[in-house]
């Protein structure tokens, strides 16, 4: 099987919502599942779009994932790092570390994400947690800014 790529869409590959939980801060984001995992091979890869000025959820879960910045660029708070992202860039995810992505550098950030099909569902941040998070300053400017728009 082929999907041909357009516009950094996939031929039948339907774009779909974000998430569906509304109690998660997300802006402007949407996700194609490109790859449904099957016993042999038992991951998803999926597909994610931040419009420019967007963000993924503020989350942590139990599981490690693995993403690679394929179009843009943006910025990532992974655990208690703040790193600019850019196309190319490969980014791990270690279980219990809080991240979002951001497309905050003038242009949309998109990229692919790859999970074990079997895990866990994301947890926010309590705000002992959120708290905890500010207390390194670079954090806090970064989840500040994500309150200002």
């Amino acid at each position: 099987m082929v999907r041909k790529f357009h516009a950094y869409r996939w031929d039948e590959v339907p774009v779909l919502v974000y998430k569906e939980e509304a109690d998660t801060t997300f802006r402007d984001v949407s996700r194609q599942v490109l790859f449904e995992g099957t016993e042999d091979i038992p991951c998803q890869w999926r597909y994610f779009e931040v419009a420019a000025g967007g963000c993924s959820s503020l989350e942590r879960h139990e599981h490690t994932h693995h993403v690679m910045i394929f179009r843009g660029a943006g910025t990532c708070l992974v655990g208690t790092e703040v790193t600019p992202i850019e196309r190319g860039d490969l980014v791990t995810i270690e279980s219990g570390e809080w991240h979002q992505f951001r497309a905050n550098r003038g242009e949309a950030l998109g990229f692919l994400c790859l999970v074990n099909v079997r895990r866990d569902r994301p947890q926010t941040p309590t705000a002992k947690d959120y708290d905890a998070l500010c207390r390194r300053p670079a954090v806090r400017r970064f989840l500040e800014e994500s309150n200002e728009k």
